[in-house]
């Protein structure tokens, strides 16, 4: 818990902060794999708490989320251990949408543990009730098994706000496909290993409805090829209440 405490930090002095806009939720999720992934893979479904927040700036944005993965657990339970994630993405705005992008995602179990970097760039459209925002950058890939220059990241995020029937929805996707891995990351002399290609992808498509101004349930398609730790492709559900408390 205590490698959390700089997210939450960094969440509380950014929000407090004058800002053009921010919020702030904590969640309780279920995720479910579907039966192709259970069978090809070793991923199991899990429950998992999440805190999220984000805060933006004229010169810039800021939008992190921790995740505290079977919570009832142990770290040292075979079946589904605790474990914990941690997730930061950091914008500084250089002009006409342009920005320096940074982006850091940190896993911490009791027998694995992955630190993904990138730092590049990005551009942010904006339109009413939607914005998109594609990235790409140097890929630095810090883990149980490997360390150093991983290839690249690009990928995209986007919202869209709607109505139906006055009820509050919104779509949100975010999307990375990594590429130009090292060899070390996914092969050991021509053995493939862990993800098995020198590219994957990982994301999820999301479907929200804010209930009320306290509380918003969604459900999201969560998806990954060549990442995760396995060369096929997974899918998953994951089911969601957040109560917002900014």
């Amino acid at each position: 818990m205590k490698k959390l405490l700089p997210l939450i930090i960094i969440l509380n002095i950014s929000l407090s902060a004058e800002s053009l806009y921010s919020f702030a939720n904590i969640g309780i999720n279920y995720l479910d794999w579907d039966s192709p992934t259970q069978s090809k893979t070793s991923q199991k479904d899990f429950g998992y708490v999440s805190i999220e927040g984000a805060v933006g700036w004229d010169w810039g944005e800021f939008y992190g989320n921790a995740n505290l993965e079977n919570p009832t657990k142990s770290y040292t339970d075979d079946s589904n251990s605790l474990r914990y994630t941690v997730f930061g993405d950091f914008d500084i705005n250089i002009k006409n949408g342009f920005k320096i992008h940074f982006q850091n995602f940190h896993l911490h179990s009791d027998t694995f543990y992955v630190n993904d970097f990138v730092v590049g760039g990005a551009y942010k459209y904006q339109s009413d009730g939607f914005w998109i925002k594609p990235f790409i950058g140097l890929h630095y890939t810090n883990d149980t098994y490997f360390d150093g220059f991983n290839g690249y990241m690009g990928g995209w995020v986007f919202n869209y706000n709607f109505k139906i029937f006055n009820e509050k929805l919104s779509l949100f996707q975010w999307n990375e496909i990594e590429f130009g891995r090292d060899k070390k990351f996914y092969e050991d002399d021509g053995v493939p290993i862990g993800d098995s290609k020198s590219y994957g992808l990982n994301g999820a498509l999301s479907f929200w409805w804010d209930m009320n101004d306290s509380f918003t349930s969604g459900i999201q398609y969560r998806y990954a090829k060549h990442k995760l730790g396995n060369y096929d492709y997974q899918s998953a559900i994951i089911y969601t209440l957040k109560y917002n408390f900014l």
